[in-house]
């Protein structure tokens, strides 16, 4: 018995609020957090579910997206001279802390224009 739960009332948490669950003989292997860790607060995550749960319905909205998303990251480049390189900056699009849901809105906006569309995805690739 967990006298915890039967003394102290039932609280919900922010959405943002992240908090371990306690691990059992099964989630042991299965868990990448150890027990113990404290939660980790993640300003982010509310604004991560909301894009990861939007839908693409429209073929307008999924043509935008594809046009506006880039494929890959515009940020990386080579600076040379002549055939030298001088320096390289590096891509930068993983600090955003939203690129895994962009680049998954843009799949899923490419997945509808050929799967419900049967519209032609190579200009946008």
């Amino acid at each position: 018995m967990n006298v915890f739960q039967h003394t102290v009332p039932h609280r919900t948490l922010p959405i943002w609020v992240w908090v371990g669950k306690q691990e059992t003989a099964v989630s042991v292997a299965t868990n990448p957090q150890p027990y113990g860790k404290k939660p980790r607060f993640d300003l982010w995550h509310p604004l991560k579910q909301w894009l990861d749960s939007t839908e693409i319905k429209s073929q307008k909205l999924a043509r935008l997206l594809c046009k506006f998303i880039p494929s890959q990251c515009p940020f990386e480049r080579e600076i040379k001279v002549g055939d030298r390189t001088l320096f390289r900056i590096p891509p930068m699009c993983k600090l955003n802390p939203l690129y895994e849901q962009v680049v998954g809105m843009r799949f899923r906006a490419l997945c509808y224009l050929a799967d419900e569309c049967g519209e032609d995805v190579t200009p946008y690739c």
